[in-house]
């Protein structure tokens, strides 16, 4: 009989405690944090993936067939116009100019001799006027000759960046053999796709007057010190992507960057009245963006957004909100939709300002 009555006296004891641990969990309700949109002026940047080219970027070939002789620079060295660079072995060539050289110099004896005949009228005018196309014949085989033999020196056609050799010292080389390639990095060609609906916006501002300035990130990650103007933009859309390409040009004076890297660039517009929202007051469903919005009897329901802008820890919103919106600002994951919720308002220009305060 004890037994029995303690056993009744513990099942009343835990009872009594369930409904007071009930009556305290019902009391002390959580106040969750909501604010409203920013609607603000700022800034926007847009960040395109680019390649990075040389304004010029050529190959070298050898022009005439030979043994390559010499090789007068390195690769990667910088080269001056002018600057000898290879030469291939000149022997025969200079055989052949030799050889019209003599042949200038017998049409020129044969001119005169047949000149001073015909000043006697020995030989007649046509007489003479075959020595001279002679002479003129012998004349132009020389040139031909020497311009030969000037394509056994292989001369920088500008000032630029040598690569690396496609051939060695004493290689046979046929005419039109890739000797190396060089680049002038002076200034450099940064090529970046658009699509068509900024393409149409970029010719709005340009019609304005206004030239587009962009930024480079490098691979590092790093910003390029020197700002670029897009000055060039391709004819044709891509009928595949619905891009076109633009192509900024950049200074590089201290040749920091080289032909065939890449990068990204920074594109910076200013955005008026846009509304902004912390990026953690949203969540995403299939790739979807959404917030959750209280109503005035603290009912939360989810709403999906369009998004028009990514910056440092908060969203552009383009669709889904209007200024006046309650949005859920944090404990996303400890509510479920129409459930009502006890809140509390905190302005929408401090939670901005204090973004690392909310921070879960």
């Amino acid at each position: 009989m004890k037994r029995i009555l303690m056993a009744m006296s513990l099942c009343a004891l835990l009872f009594h405690t369930s409904c007071e641990s009930k009556k305290e969990e019902k009391e002390e309700e959580t106040d969750f944090l909501v604010t409203s949109p920013l609607q603000k002026d700022t800034l926007i940047t847009k960040d395109y993936v680019s390649q990075i080219h040389a304004v010029s970027h050529i190959e070298l070939r050898a022009l005439e067939k030979g043994y390559l002789q010499k090789i007068y620079v390195d690769e990667g060295q910088f080269i001056k116009k002018g600057q000898l660079m290879f030469k291939i072995m000149p022997m025969l060539y200079e055989a052949e100019q030799q050889k019209s050289q003599a042949e200038v110099n017998f049409a020129e004896i044969e001119y005169r001799n047949t000149k001073s005949l015909a000043d006697s009228n020995v030989v007649s005018k046509n007489e003479l006027a075959l020595a001279k196309a002679k002479l003129d014949k012998a004349k132009a085989e020389l040139g031909l000759a020497t311009t030969h033999l000037g394509f056994t020196e292989i001369r920088a056609p500008f000032d630029g960046m040598m690569d690396h050799f496609q051939v060695r010292l004493g290689s046979l080389l046929d005419e039109g053999d890739l000797l190396t390639t060089m680049s002038d990095n002076s200034e450099m060609w940064v090529y970046f796709n658009v699509p068509e609906a900024e393409y149409l916006d970029y010719k709005a501002n340009e019609s304005k007057g206004g030239m587009l300035n962009v930024n480079l990130r490098m691979a590092n990650n790093k910003l390029f010190p020197y700002p670029g103007v897009v000055e060039t933009i391709e004819a044709d859309f891509n009928n595949e992507t619905g891009n076109i390409a633009f192509r900024a040009t950049f200074p590089n004076p201290k040749k920091l960057l080289r032909h065939g890297e890449t990068g990204n660039i920074l594109v910076t517009s200013p955005l008026k009245n846009a509304l902004i929202i912390p990026q953690k007051a949203t969540f995403e469903v299939l790739e979807k963006k959404y917030v959750y919005v209280v109503d005035k009897n603290g009912v939360i329901r989810s709403r999906e957004i369009t998004v028009e802008a990514e910056l440092p820890h908060i969203f552009v919103v383009k669709s889904g909100l209007e200024k006046t919106d309650k949005i859920l600002l944090e404990g996303l994951r400890q509510v479920h939709e129409n459930e009502k919720i006890h809140s509390k308002f905190v302005q929408p220009d401090s939670v901005i300002s204090h973004l690392s305060l909310y921070a879960e």
